[in-house]
């Protein structure tokens, strides 16, 4: 996927007001615009500079977009960082999937997010406040342990030249026992005020993991690189394990080989039932880097007569 300078597209600087980037896409609109163009290029470029306009016009979108940086340039291969957004709070009309068809697929990576309802009620005049969206990240330890966390949110507003200012604000979160990745935490009444004497919309909180050192999870199932010693594949043994749980004991069968994996059955996320833990078995050798070690080698080659790639041969 390639960056998308979308200040470049419209020939702005980063700082640009609001106003100034109204300006900007209505005269490169009324040059490009397909209807009127005799620009080779014009269709495309009325979509880069639409698309543009579509994130810098939208003080919630831009400020998001800022948050990637000034380092990266327009066309070179990018990625955004999967906690990129994280701690961004959005109102419910932002961030939604109707415009994510019709642009780059930079577009929609950044901003294809589904939004949440908002609510009217006709007959008493009042209208439900929207619900604001946030992404925030957890460690894999707190699904176990659940608790109260202190979140850190950035609200974003305008200054008086309409360009985006992120205000901070700090809430005290319950975390349930055997929150998933993906999984959303509603907080009633913390989103926009309501109109007319209409409720507040709500705080969506969509949960995603950091990284962990050696866990990586699907679903409410853990997964786990088992590395294990030559003798103890061969002969079998029990290993122990650290979990967020705390310590287990796994049984590896004799004659285990690298690639196959052992399931360890409610050992996964809590839940009712809990998920499974899942290791994935990688034989480790020690190296061959001192003469003790390479004679040890030479004496298996030597009674062992064993030929990995035999089976290979015969089919």
């Amino acid at each position: 996927m390639q960056y998308k300078d979308y200040y470049a597209a419209l020939g702005v600087q980063r700082d640009a007001s609001a106003d100034e980037i109204k300006k900007a896409f209505r005269k490169l609109a009324r040059k490009f615009h397909p209807d009127v163009s005799k620009e080779p290029d014009a269709e495309q470029r009325m979509k880069d500079i639409n698309e543009a306009n579509a994130v810098l016009s939208d003080v919630q979108k831009r400020a998001a977009y800022d948050q990637l940086g000034r380092s990266h340039q327009g066309g070179q291969d990018f990625q955004p960082p999967p906690d990129w957004d994280s701690g961004f709070e959005y109102s419910g009309q932002d961030f939604s999937n109707r415009d994510a068809g019709q642009f780059s697929d930079f577009f929609s990576q950044l901003f294809g997010h589904s939004s949440g309802p908002r609510g009217f009620n006709a007959g008493e005049m009042k209208m439900r406040g929207e619900d604001h969206h946030a992404k925030v990240t957890l460690d894999i330890e707190d699904s176990f342990t659940g608790a109260t966390k202190q979140l850190s949110l950035r609200t974003i507003n305008t200054d008086e030249q309409g360009r985006p200012v992120a205000t901070p604000r700090t809430l005290n979160v319950k975390i349930p026992i055997g929150v998933t990745e993906g999984q959303t935490i509603r907080l009633t009444g913390q989103g926009s005020a309501g109109f007319g004497g209409g409720p507040a919309g709500d705080l969506l909180l969509q949960v995603y993991f950091q990284p962990h050192n050696h866990l990586r999870v699907t679903g409410r199932d853990l997964h786990m690189t088992l590395r294990v010693a030559p003798w103890e594949a061969a002969l079998g043994c029990a290993l122990p394990i650290t979990l967020p749980s705390g310590e287990i004991k796994v049984r590896v069968p004799g004659n285990a080989q690298s690639g196959q994996q052992l399931r360890v059955r409610g050992k996964g996320l809590p839940s009712n039932p809990p998920g499974d833990l899942f290791l994935d078995i990688q034989v480790v050798l020690p190296p061959a880097d001192t003469p003790q070690a390479k004679q040890f080698y030479e004496s298996m080659a030597r009674e062992l007569a064993f030929d990995p790639r035999l089976e290979q041969q015969q089919a």
